[in-house]
Protein backbone atom coordinates (compact mmCIF):
# COMPACT_ATOMS: atom_id res chain seq x y z
CA UNK A 1 0.00 0.00 0.00
CA UNK A 2 1.32 3.30 -1.01
CA UNK A 3 1.03 6.66 1.21
CA UNK A 4 -1.68 8.32 -0.97
CA UNK A 5 -3.99 5.72 0.01
CA UNK A 6 -4.71 4.83 3.47
CA UNK A 7 -7.37 2.28 2.92
CA UNK A 8 -7.36 -0.23 -0.09
CA UNK A 9 -11.28 -0.41 1.28
CA UNK A 10 -11.79 3.29 1.55
CA UNK A 11 -10.37 3.96 -2.04
CA UNK A 12 -13.18 1.10 -3.35
CA UNK A 13 -15.73 2.95 -1.10
CA UNK A 14 -14.64 6.65 -2.56
CA UNK A 15 -15.16 5.43 -6.48
CA UNK A 16 -18.80 3.82 -5.44
CA UNK A 17 -19.36 7.30 -3.81
CA UNK A 18 -18.37 9.09 -7.39
CA UNK A 19 -20.54 6.90 -9.05
CA UNK A 20 -23.84 6.96 -6.50
CA UNK A 21 -23.07 11.14 -6.75
CA UNK A 22 -23.31 10.87 -10.65
CA UNK A 23 -26.36 8.64 -10.23
CA UNK A 24 -28.49 10.95 -7.56
CA UNK A 25 -28.14 7.53 -5.42
CA UNK A 26 -30.15 8.21 -2.18
CA UNK A 27 -27.83 7.94 1.12
CA UNK A 28 -29.18 5.20 2.76
CA UNK A 29 -28.18 3.18 -0.36
CA UNK A 30 -24.37 4.55 -0.57
CA UNK A 31 -24.01 3.76 2.83
CA UNK A 32 -25.22 0.50 2.86
CA UNK A 33 -22.24 0.18 0.61
CA UNK A 34 -19.64 2.10 1.89
CA UNK A 35 -20.28 -0.92 4.75
CA UNK A 36 -19.44 -4.99 4.44
CA UNK A 37 -22.55 -6.87 5.17
CA UNK A 38 -20.34 -9.52 7.51
CA UNK A 39 -16.89 -9.71 8.70
CA UNK A 40 -15.35 -12.84 9.91
CA UNK A 41 -11.68 -12.91 11.39
CA UNK A 42 -10.59 -16.42 12.64
CA UNK A 43 -7.36 -17.49 14.67
CA UNK A 44 -6.98 -21.04 14.38
CA UNK A 45 -3.99 -23.34 15.36
CA UNK A 46 -2.26 -26.00 12.86
CA UNK A 47 0.19 -28.55 13.18
CA UNK A 48 3.41 -28.29 11.16
CA UNK A 49 5.39 -30.96 9.93
CA UNK A 50 7.87 -30.90 12.87
CA UNK A 51 4.91 -31.14 15.48
CA UNK A 52 5.10 -27.63 16.46
CA UNK A 53 1.79 -25.76 16.14
CA UNK A 54 1.45 -22.41 14.87
CA UNK A 55 -1.90 -19.91 15.00
CA UNK A 56 -2.82 -18.42 11.45
CA UNK A 57 -5.39 -15.84 10.87
CA UNK A 58 -8.06 -15.91 8.63
CA UNK A 59 -10.74 -13.83 7.33
CA UNK A 60 -13.68 -14.32 5.20
CA UNK A 61 -16.08 -10.80 4.09
CA UNK A 62 -19.45 -10.89 2.80
CA UNK A 63 -19.76 -7.39 0.96
CA UNK A 64 -23.11 -7.52 -0.47
CA UNK A 65 -25.98 -10.38 -1.58
CA UNK A 66 -28.31 -7.81 -2.51
CA UNK A 67 -28.39 -9.40 -6.25
CA UNK A 68 -27.27 -13.11 -4.83
CA UNK A 69 -24.87 -15.36 -2.99
CA UNK A 70 -21.61 -14.07 -2.33
CA UNK A 71 -18.62 -14.70 -4.24
CA UNK A 72 -15.45 -14.85 -3.80
CA UNK A 73 -11.98 -16.15 -4.23
CA UNK A 74 -9.42 -16.48 -1.03
CA UNK A 75 -6.20 -15.55 -0.99
CA UNK A 76 -3.00 -16.98 0.76
CA UNK A 77 -0.28 -14.40 1.04
CA UNK A 78 1.82 -13.05 4.02
CA UNK A 79 0.78 -9.50 3.67
CA UNK A 80 -3.28 -9.91 3.47
CA UNK A 81 -5.11 -7.79 5.64
CA UNK A 82 -8.94 -7.87 6.16
CA UNK A 83 -8.76 -3.88 5.03
CA UNK A 84 -7.25 -5.70 1.55
CA UNK A 85 -10.13 -8.70 1.81
CA UNK A 86 -12.94 -6.01 2.14
CA UNK A 87 -11.80 -3.90 -0.69
CA UNK A 88 -11.41 -7.26 -2.40
CA UNK A 89 -14.87 -8.53 -1.35
CA UNK A 90 -16.17 -4.80 -2.46
CA UNK A 91 -14.51 -5.33 -5.96
CA UNK A 92 -16.63 -8.55 -6.33
CA UNK A 93 -19.97 -6.75 -5.41
CA UNK A 94 -18.56 -4.56 -8.74
CA UNK A 95 -17.68 -7.26 -11.06
CA UNK A 96 -20.82 -9.46 -10.63
CA UNK A 97 -22.88 -6.44 -10.98
CA UNK A 98 -20.79 -5.58 -14.75
CA UNK A 99 -21.10 -9.02 -15.51
CA UNK A 100 -24.75 -9.11 -14.68
CA UNK A 101 -24.32 -12.35 -13.26
CA UNK A 102 -26.80 -12.92 -10.03
CA UNK A 103 -24.25 -13.12 -7.62
CA UNK A 104 -22.71 -10.59 -4.51
CA UNK A 105 -19.36 -10.08 -3.58
CA UNK A 106 -17.44 -12.10 -0.81
CA UNK A 107 -13.33 -12.21 -0.24
CA UNK A 108 -11.79 -14.68 1.89
CA UNK A 109 -7.89 -14.66 3.18
CA UNK A 110 -5.48 -16.47 5.58
CA UNK A 111 -2.11 -14.81 6.42
CA UNK A 112 0.56 -17.53 5.29
CA UNK A 113 3.13 -18.16 3.30
CA UNK A 114 1.83 -21.24 0.76
CA UNK A 115 5.76 -21.53 -0.68
CA UNK A 116 7.36 -22.08 2.73
CA UNK A 117 4.77 -24.86 3.42
CA UNK A 118 4.57 -28.61 2.53
CA UNK A 119 1.35 -29.45 1.34
CA UNK A 120 0.74 -31.19 4.00
CA UNK A 121 0.68 -28.01 5.81
CA UNK A 122 -1.51 -26.90 3.50
CA UNK A 123 -4.09 -29.32 3.92
CA UNK A 124 -4.54 -28.76 7.30
CA UNK A 125 -4.61 -25.06 7.24
CA UNK A 126 -7.49 -25.37 4.48
CA UNK A 127 -9.22 -27.83 6.22
CA UNK A 128 -9.07 -25.99 9.33
CA UNK A 129 -9.66 -22.73 7.73
CA UNK A 130 -12.41 -24.03 5.72
CA UNK A 131 -14.26 -25.76 8.86
CA UNK A 132 -13.98 -21.78 10.36
CA UNK A 133 -15.36 -20.47 7.72
CA UNK A 134 -17.96 -22.67 7.21
CA UNK A 135 -21.06 -20.92 9.34
CA UNK A 136 -21.07 -18.40 6.04
CA UNK A 137 -19.89 -20.39 3.43
CA UNK A 138 -22.53 -22.72 1.03
CA UNK A 139 -23.83 -23.38 -2.29
CA UNK A 140 -26.96 -20.95 -1.53
CA UNK A 141 -25.10 -18.26 0.39
CA UNK A 142 -21.23 -17.91 -0.42
CA UNK A 143 -19.31 -19.89 -2.92
CA UNK A 144 -15.69 -19.45 -2.42
CA UNK A 145 -13.03 -19.88 -5.68
CA UNK A 146 -8.89 -19.43 -6.28
CA UNK A 147 -7.15 -16.43 -5.89
CA UNK A 148 -3.06 -15.30 -5.06
CA UNK A 149 -1.92 -18.30 -3.60
CA UNK A 150 -4.57 -20.57 -3.92
CA UNK A 151 -5.24 -23.63 -6.96
CA UNK A 152 -7.77 -25.98 -7.60
CA UNK A 153 -6.45 -28.49 -4.93
CA UNK A 154 -7.00 -26.20 -2.16
CA UNK A 155 -10.49 -26.05 -3.43
CA UNK A 156 -10.78 -29.45 -3.15
CA UNK A 157 -9.82 -29.27 0.06
CA UNK A 158 -12.83 -27.07 0.92
CA UNK A 159 -15.42 -28.58 -0.68
CA UNK A 160 -14.42 -32.23 0.89
CA UNK A 161 -13.99 -30.75 4.27
CA UNK A 162 -17.57 -29.01 3.89
CA UNK A 163 -19.47 -32.20 2.30
CA UNK A 164 -18.15 -34.32 5.31
CA UNK A 165 -19.55 -32.12 7.69
CA UNK A 166 -22.37 -32.28 5.37
CA UNK A 167 -22.69 -35.95 5.25
CA UNK A 168 -22.61 -36.54 1.13
CA UNK A 169 -20.94 -34.27 -1.94
CA UNK A 170 -21.72 -30.77 -2.14
CA UNK A 171 -19.52 -29.56 -5.27
CA UNK A 172 -21.18 -26.41 -5.57
CA UNK A 173 -20.18 -25.14 -2.78
CA UNK A 174 -16.75 -24.15 -4.12
CA UNK A 175 -15.82 -22.95 -8.02
CA UNK A 176 -12.33 -23.42 -9.39
CA UNK A 177 -12.04 -27.21 -8.26
CA UNK A 178 -10.30 -30.13 -10.51
CA UNK A 179 -12.35 -31.33 -13.32
CA UNK A 180 -12.54 -34.80 -11.75
CA UNK A 181 -14.67 -33.33 -8.84
CA UNK A 182 -16.82 -31.14 -10.62
CA UNK A 183 -14.55 -28.51 -12.14
CA UNK A 184 -15.51 -26.71 -15.67
CA UNK A 185 -13.31 -27.02 -18.57
CA UNK A 186 -12.37 -23.65 -19.42
CA UNK A 187 -12.26 -21.78 -15.69
CA UNK A 188 -8.48 -22.10 -14.92
CA UNK A 189 -7.10 -20.32 -17.90
CA UNK A 190 -10.88 -17.66 -18.14
CA UNK A 191 -9.91 -14.99 -16.18
CA UNK A 192 -6.71 -13.98 -18.75
CA UNK A 193 -8.51 -15.38 -21.65
CA UNK A 194 -11.07 -12.34 -20.44
CA UNK A 195 -8.14 -10.04 -20.33
CA UNK A 196 -7.42 -10.69 -23.83
CA UNK A 197 -11.82 -10.72 -25.05
CA UNK A 198 -11.29 -6.87 -23.59
CA UNK A 199 -7.93 -6.58 -25.12
CA UNK A 200 -9.35 -7.37 -28.29
CA UNK A 201 -12.86 -4.94 -27.52
CA UNK A 202 -10.68 -1.88 -26.33
CA UNK A 203 -8.09 -1.76 -29.15
CA UNK A 204 -10.93 -1.77 -31.71
CA UNK A 205 -11.86 1.68 -29.46
CA UNK A 206 -8.81 2.64 -30.21
CA UNK A 207 -8.47 1.34 -34.19
CA UNK A 208 -5.40 -0.52 -33.57
CA UNK A 209 -5.19 -4.22 -34.47
CA UNK A 210 -3.84 -7.14 -32.44
CA UNK A 211 -1.76 -8.25 -35.12
CA UNK A 212 1.76 -7.03 -34.09
CA UNK A 213 0.98 -5.00 -31.08
CA UNK A 214 3.19 -4.99 -28.53
CA UNK A 215 2.39 -6.52 -24.74
CA UNK A 216 4.09 -6.42 -21.62
CA UNK A 217 2.60 -8.32 -18.44
CA UNK A 218 3.27 -7.56 -14.83
CA UNK A 219 2.62 -11.05 -13.04
CA UNK A 220 3.13 -14.59 -14.59
CA UNK A 221 0.68 -16.51 -12.52
CA UNK A 222 -2.47 -17.76 -13.64
CA UNK A 223 -3.85 -14.64 -15.17
CA UNK A 224 -0.68 -13.45 -16.66
CA UNK A 225 0.48 -16.36 -17.92
CA UNK A 226 -2.90 -17.25 -19.86
CA UNK A 227 -3.46 -13.51 -20.56
CA UNK A 228 0.00 -13.47 -22.54
CA UNK A 229 -0.71 -16.88 -24.55
CA UNK A 230 -4.25 -15.57 -25.54
CA UNK A 231 -2.87 -12.45 -26.58
CA UNK A 232 0.12 -13.98 -28.55
CA UNK A 233 -2.18 -16.07 -30.37
CA UNK A 234 -4.25 -13.25 -31.43
CA UNK A 235 -0.98 -12.10 -32.76
CA UNK A 236 0.67 -10.17 -30.19
CA UNK A 237 4.25 -9.70 -29.57
CA UNK A 238 4.22 -9.90 -26.31
CA UNK A 239 7.81 -8.45 -24.94
CA UNK A 240 8.02 -8.62 -20.95
CA UNK A 241 7.29 -10.22 -18.91
CA UNK A 242 7.85 -10.35 -14.80
CA UNK A 243 6.92 -12.65 -11.71
CA UNK A 244 7.99 -12.08 -8.03
CA UNK A 245 11.61 -13.67 -8.79
CA UNK A 246 12.73 -12.41 -11.73
CA UNK A 247 11.94 -11.14 -15.60
CA UNK A 248 12.48 -11.98 -19.30
CA UNK A 249 12.43 -9.04 -21.79
CA UNK A 250 12.87 -9.48 -25.95
CA UNK A 251 12.12 -6.71 -28.16
CA UNK A 252 11.19 -9.24 -31.44
CA UNK A 253 8.41 -10.99 -28.72
CA UNK A 254 8.79 -13.63 -26.22
CA UNK A 255 8.37 -17.30 -27.68
CA UNK A 256 5.07 -17.37 -24.75
CA UNK A 257 4.67 -21.19 -25.24
CA UNK A 258 8.60 -22.11 -24.82
CA UNK A 259 8.54 -19.64 -21.52
CA UNK A 260 5.38 -21.49 -20.12
CA UNK A 261 6.93 -24.86 -20.90
CA UNK A 262 10.14 -23.07 -19.49
CA UNK A 263 7.91 -22.02 -16.19
CA UNK A 264 6.71 -25.16 -15.87
CA UNK A 265 9.35 -27.23 -15.82
CA UNK A 266 13.04 -26.52 -15.65
CA UNK A 267 12.35 -23.06 -14.53
CA UNK A 268 10.44 -23.89 -10.96
CA UNK A 269 7.25 -22.07 -11.25
CA UNK A 270 9.48 -18.46 -12.27
CA UNK A 271 10.60 -17.33 -15.71
CA UNK A 272 14.03 -16.31 -14.39
CA UNK A 273 16.39 -18.15 -16.33
CA UNK A 274 14.47 -18.34 -19.13
CA UNK A 275 17.07 -18.25 -22.39
CA UNK A 276 14.46 -16.45 -24.94
CA UNK A 277 15.07 -13.16 -23.61
CA UNK A 278 17.62 -11.35 -20.86
CA UNK A 279 16.36 -10.01 -17.64
CA UNK A 280 15.38 -6.42 -17.01
CA UNK A 281 16.31 -3.84 -13.79
CA UNK A 282 19.78 -5.74 -13.54
CA UNK A 283 18.29 -8.75 -12.38
CA UNK A 284 16.64 -6.83 -9.68
CA UNK A 285 12.95 -8.13 -9.78
CA UNK A 286 11.50 -4.59 -8.09
CA UNK A 287 13.64 -3.03 -10.59
CA UNK A 288 12.45 -4.93 -13.40
CA UNK A 289 8.92 -4.51 -12.19
CA UNK A 290 9.07 -0.43 -12.10
CA UNK A 291 10.90 -1.18 -15.62
CA UNK A 292 8.28 -2.99 -16.95
CA UNK A 293 5.21 -0.26 -16.32
CA UNK A 294 7.17 2.36 -18.11
CA UNK A 295 8.01 0.33 -21.36
CA UNK A 296 7.02 1.89 -24.47
CA UNK A 297 4.41 -0.79 -25.79
CA UNK A 298 0.56 -1.13 -26.94
CA UNK A 299 -0.95 -3.00 -24.63
CA UNK A 300 0.40 -3.11 -20.63
CA UNK A 301 -1.92 -5.49 -18.37
CA UNK A 302 -0.52 -5.26 -15.17
CA UNK A 303 -1.85 -9.13 -13.47
CA UNK A 304 0.10 -8.99 -10.23
CA UNK A 305 -1.21 -7.50 -7.38
CA UNK A 306 -2.86 -4.13 -5.83
CA UNK A 307 -1.42 -0.54 -6.35
CA UNK A 308 1.25 -1.38 -9.07
CA UNK A 309 0.22 1.93 -10.69
CA UNK A 310 0.32 4.90 -8.36
CA UNK A 311 1.17 8.48 -8.72
CA UNK A 312 4.45 8.45 -8.38
CA UNK A 313 4.79 6.36 -11.42
CA UNK A 314 1.86 6.67 -13.89
CA UNK A 315 3.09 9.67 -15.43
CA UNK A 316 5.75 6.92 -16.53
CA UNK A 317 3.27 4.50 -18.36
CA UNK A 318 3.93 5.06 -21.79
CA UNK A 319 1.25 1.80 -22.87
CA UNK A 320 -1.54 3.09 -25.33
CA UNK A 321 -4.22 0.77 -23.83
CA UNK A 322 -4.22 -1.00 -19.89
CA UNK A 323 -5.92 -3.89 -19.54
CA UNK A 324 -5.65 -4.76 -15.77
CA UNK A 325 -5.81 -8.12 -15.11
CA UNK A 326 -4.97 -7.76 -10.83
CA UNK A 327 -7.69 -6.63 -8.93
CA UNK A 328 -7.04 -2.97 -8.20
CA UNK A 329 -3.41 -2.28 -9.81
CA UNK A 330 -3.67 1.14 -10.64
CA UNK A 331 -4.74 3.82 -7.24
CA UNK A 332 -7.46 6.57 -8.25
CA UNK A 333 -4.81 9.42 -7.94
CA UNK A 334 -2.82 7.11 -10.48
CA UNK A 335 -6.02 6.22 -12.83
CA UNK A 336 -6.89 10.00 -12.80
CA UNK A 337 -3.40 10.62 -14.41
CA UNK A 338 -3.61 8.19 -16.91
CA UNK A 339 -6.73 9.50 -17.91
CA UNK A 340 -5.55 12.65 -18.35
CA UNK A 341 -2.69 11.53 -20.20
CA UNK A 342 -4.94 9.50 -22.76
CA UNK A 343 -3.75 6.06 -21.74
CA UNK A 344 -6.87 4.08 -22.37
CA UNK A 345 -7.58 1.98 -18.86
CA UNK A 346 -9.81 -1.10 -18.76
CA UNK A 347 -10.57 -1.07 -15.04
CA UNK A 348 -10.42 -4.91 -13.23
CA UNK A 349 -14.09 -4.59 -12.66
CA UNK A 350 -14.85 -5.10 -16.13
CA UNK A 351 -11.69 -6.14 -17.47
CA UNK A 352 -10.90 -9.56 -15.35
CA UNK A 353 -14.81 -10.45 -14.96
CA UNK A 354 -13.80 -13.59 -17.43
CA UNK A 355 -12.87 -15.81 -14.65
CA UNK A 356 -16.01 -15.02 -12.08
CA UNK A 357 -18.32 -15.22 -15.05
CA UNK A 358 -16.44 -18.92 -15.77
CA UNK A 359 -16.98 -19.92 -12.26
CA UNK A 360 -20.94 -18.97 -12.26
CA UNK A 361 -21.28 -21.59 -15.12
CA UNK A 362 -19.19 -23.59 -13.07
CA UNK A 363 -21.68 -23.23 -10.08
CA UNK A 364 -24.65 -23.71 -12.70
CA UNK A 365 -23.45 -27.29 -14.19
CA UNK A 366 -22.62 -28.19 -10.48
CA UNK A 367 -26.22 -27.46 -9.28
CA UNK A 368 -27.86 -29.11 -12.89
CA UNK A 369 -24.95 -32.14 -12.51
CA UNK A 370 -25.30 -31.64 -16.36
CA UNK A 371 -21.60 -30.35 -17.66
CA UNK A 372 -20.70 -28.26 -20.95
CA UNK A 373 -18.30 -28.83 -23.82
CA UNK A 374 -15.00 -26.07 -23.34
CA UNK A 375 -16.26 -24.15 -26.77
CA UNK A 376 -19.87 -23.70 -25.27
CA UNK A 377 -18.18 -22.06 -21.99
CA UNK A 378 -15.62 -19.91 -24.34
CA UNK A 379 -18.71 -18.48 -26.78
CA UNK A 380 -21.07 -17.63 -23.39
CA UNK A 381 -17.90 -15.67 -21.57
CA UNK A 382 -16.99 -13.56 -25.01
CA UNK A 383 -20.63 -13.10 -25.47
CA UNK A 384 -21.29 -11.76 -21.40
CA UNK A 385 -18.23 -10.03 -21.93
CA UNK A 386 -18.83 -7.95 -24.69
CA UNK A 387 -22.03 -7.28 -23.55
CA UNK A 388 -20.28 -5.82 -20.71
CA UNK A 389 -17.98 -3.57 -22.30
CA UNK A 390 -20.63 -2.58 -24.55
CA UNK A 391 -22.99 -1.34 -21.82
CA UNK A 392 -19.57 0.51 -20.28
CA UNK A 393 -18.63 2.12 -23.09
CA UNK A 394 -22.27 3.49 -23.78
CA UNK A 395 -21.98 4.90 -20.21
CA UNK A 396 -18.63 5.97 -20.88
CA UNK A 397 -19.38 8.13 -24.05
CA UNK A 398 -23.09 9.30 -22.61
CA UNK A 399 -21.21 10.94 -19.63
CA UNK A 400 -18.34 11.81 -20.89
CA UNK A 401 -15.84 9.78 -18.33
CA UNK A 402 -13.40 7.02 -18.11
CA UNK A 403 -14.55 3.41 -18.17
CA UNK A 404 -13.55 2.87 -14.71
CA UNK A 405 -16.20 5.38 -13.51
CA UNK A 406 -18.35 4.33 -15.91
CA UNK A 407 -18.22 0.59 -14.96
CA UNK A 408 -18.84 1.61 -11.48
CA UNK A 409 -22.02 3.51 -12.25
CA UNK A 410 -23.21 0.27 -14.11
CA UNK A 411 -22.38 -1.82 -11.36
CA UNK A 412 -23.84 0.60 -8.71
CA UNK A 413 -26.60 0.91 -10.68
CA UNK A 414 -27.82 -2.72 -10.20
CA UNK A 415 -27.12 -3.40 -7.22
CA UNK A 416 -29.44 -0.59 -6.04
CA UNK A 417 -32.02 -1.35 -8.24
CA UNK A 418 -31.86 -4.81 -5.91
CA UNK A 419 -31.28 -3.20 -3.05
CA UNK A 420 -34.84 -1.00 -3.72
CA UNK A 421 -36.86 -3.91 -5.15
CA UNK A 422 -35.84 -5.96 -2.14
CA UNK A 423 -36.51 -3.50 0.83
CA UNK A 424 -35.26 -3.41 4.39
CA UNK A 425 -36.30 -6.20 6.63
CA UNK A 426 -38.16 -6.24 8.85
Amino acid sequence: MTAETNSLFEAVVSQINAACERLNVKDAYRLRLGKCERELTTNFPVKMDDGTVKIFTGFRVQHSDSRGPAKGGIRYHPDVTLDETKALAARMTLKTAVANIPYGGAKGAVICNPELMSQNELERLTRRYATEISILIGPESDIPAPDVGTNPQIMAWIMDTYSMAKGYSIPAVVTGKPLEIGGSKGRFEATGRGCTVIAKLAAKQKHMSLEGATVAVQGFGNVGSAAAKWLAREGCRVIAVTDVKGSVYNSKGLDIEALLNYRNGAGGGFVIGFKGGEAMGNGNAKLANAELLALPCDILVPAALENQITAANAAQVKAKIVVEGANGPTTPEASKILYDNGVYVIPDILANIGGVIVSYFEWVQNIESFFWEEEEINDKQRRIMTNAFTEVLEISKAEKTDMRTAACMLAVKRVVAAMSTRGIYP
